[in-house]
């Protein structure tokens, strides 16, 4: 499977080398809207991130990442990485909010930056 995140996640792409101030590019140009549009990949992930499944090493590596990225807003990340990173919480937020709040759950449990990406990422939906 294509390791990518989401996110969070997510999201994701974040995988860093220890004295690097950015993330590695080597995933920049994954093709988010195939692993969003497929709800099967999708929740493989989303498992992995959540300790509910299993994981490639890749997802091992970007799983121990998201945290930090939540809260240093992807500063870390290159410019496709905070692209990429919009793209899955849009997605997460306004379509898939029950993985959205458990990952929430999982690396924001006092709820520091839940309500600021729900603000900046939430769509009208129609």
């Amino acid at each position: 499977m294509k390791v990518v995140f989401l996110v969070f996640v997510l999201t994701a792409v974040v995988y860093s080398h220890p004295h690097d101030s950015h993330y590695t590019d080597k995933y920049d140009n994954i093709d988010l809207d195939e692993i969003l549009n497929n709800k099967k990949i999708l929740t493989s992930y989303i498992n992995c991130c959540l300790d509910l499944g299993k994981c490639t090493p890749d997802g091992k590596e970007l799983k121990s990442h998201i945290r930090e990225a939540l809260e240093n807003k992807c500063g870390k990340c290159t410019e496709a990485q905070k692209n990429g990173t919009r793209k899955v919480m849009t997605h997460l937020i306004n379509f898939e909010p029950d993985y959205w709040n458990q990952l929430c759950a999982k690396y924001d449990p006092e709820g520091k930056y839940k309500a600021m990406y729900e603000k900046e990422y939430k769509t009208l939906v129609h």
